[in-house]
């Protein structure tokens, strides 16, 4: 159950992942064998790629398309083995008459696609004819956080971020106003409700009244993948591409606004609502403020933790009250809402950066 619960997080959140699982003995299936479960059918509705490996040679071609399949389409690839064969020594093995000792390759580059020029100039015309234009940024702009700035910055654009986008720009920013949704800021919301352009970078943040309303404000959308663009707003031009590699095309084209007023407005409202957690979160009271206890950790960790967060109310708590500084990272369930995943994601975040701090953040249903 874990296992399943943990790859459609994954699915969900295009986090690549290659899960291997087991199968019974290749000559007893289908004779209700004890633990005889098909898992390549199980995982067949959310996996990118799904085979069950016959044999060692097989093993050396296909394991290099899993991991090139889960980051190339950022999914979730899944591989079967059954008991018997995960013991066959590759001495052992008989390739077939049409396999003369076939490999795969073991490298892969991560695609930084940017969309056509005339597509590039479309967008760039409707960033620089709108007043107040909005950002929404994803966890598909991670990699654009210095892009994400400078454009901010030229088109004077307050910068709202999803909960997997948080770390696109550390909490001090002056451009950005926070979290948005469910989990984010008061100037988050006044933004999106204000602005007459809205740019949405890496992002399919699912709650949709906190888009602007439709026909409010003309809009663009990048992402990686096509079937996500318009999916929550109908924005008038949809650019297929990496973020980064998007941005450093476009940029040239904007023309730098003059009127800063909406960001200023923006920051304005920035700090009264940092002023108000400040108050939340400084009262002393009994039983003690969640709040208090989470704006206690954020002042004690490393500049360069790596902090995971559980799914529940202190998800809210975190995703407000954790000021992210530059070189922090921060990773949760996004769209799965997947109950404890935090201190499995914490265990991941330590095998990944064994040298910097591993934070979870677990409420009590999690724990």
């Amino acid at each position: 159950i874990h296992l399943m619960n943990g790859l459609y997080d994954a699915a969900f959140d295009g986090a690549p992942v290659v899960a291997l699982t087991g199968l019974t003995f290749h000559d007893l299936r289908g004779v209700r064998y004890q633990q005889s479960v098909d898992t390549v059918k199980l995982m067949e509705p959310f996996t990118v790629y799904n085979e069950e490996v016959t044999g060692p040679e097989h093993a050396i071609l296909i394991a290099n398309r899993a991991c090139r399949a889960a980051l190339g389409d950022r999914g979730v690839a899944h591989l079967a083995i059954g008991k018997d064969v995960q013991s066959i020594k590759l001495s052992a093995d008989k390739r077939s008459m049409r396999n003369p000792g076939a490999r795969s390759s073991s490298s892969w580059s991560p695609p930084l696609s940017a969309p056509p020029p005339d597509q590039l100039r479309t967008a760039a015309a409707i960033l620089n004819a709108g007043s107040r234009v909005a950002v929404l940024a994803g966890q598909g702009a991670l990699s654009a956080r210095e892009e994400v700035t400078q454009l901010a910055d030229l088109l004077g654009a307050p910068v709202a971020k999803a909960l997997l986008g948080k770390p696109v720009l550390p909490d001090d920013s002056p451009f950005t106003t926070g979290g948005i949704g469910d989990l984010g800021t008061a100037p988050s919301s006044w933004a999106m409700q204000s602005c007459d352009t809205v740019l949405i970078l890496g992002s399919t943040m699912p709650w949709e009244e906190y888009y602007p309303k439709p026909g409010q404000a003309r809009g663009v959308q990048v992402d990686l993948k096509p079937d996500r663009l318009g999916l929550r707003y109908p924005v008038e031009i949809g650019l297929t591409g990496d973020v980064k590699a998007t941005l450093q095309g476009l940029m040239p084209l904007l023309t730098r606004k003059s009127d800063r007023s909406f960001l200023q407005e923006a920051q304005r409202r920035m700090a009264d609502w940092n002023q108000l957690l400040e108050k939340v979160e400084s009262t002393a009271r009994s039983p003690l403020r969640p709040q208090m206890v989470i704006r206690a950790l954020s002042d004690l960790l490393p500049d360069d933790a790596v902090i995971s967060l559980d799914c529940g109310a202190n998800t809210h708590f975190a995703a407000r009250c954790l000021r992210l500084k530059a070189n922090q990272r921060l990773t949760g369930t996004g769209m799965l809402a997947s109950m404890a995943p935090g201190l499995s994601y914490a265990i991941a975040a330590k095998l990944a950066y064994p040298d910097r701090a591993s934070v979870a953040v677990v409420g009590d249903g999690g724990f």
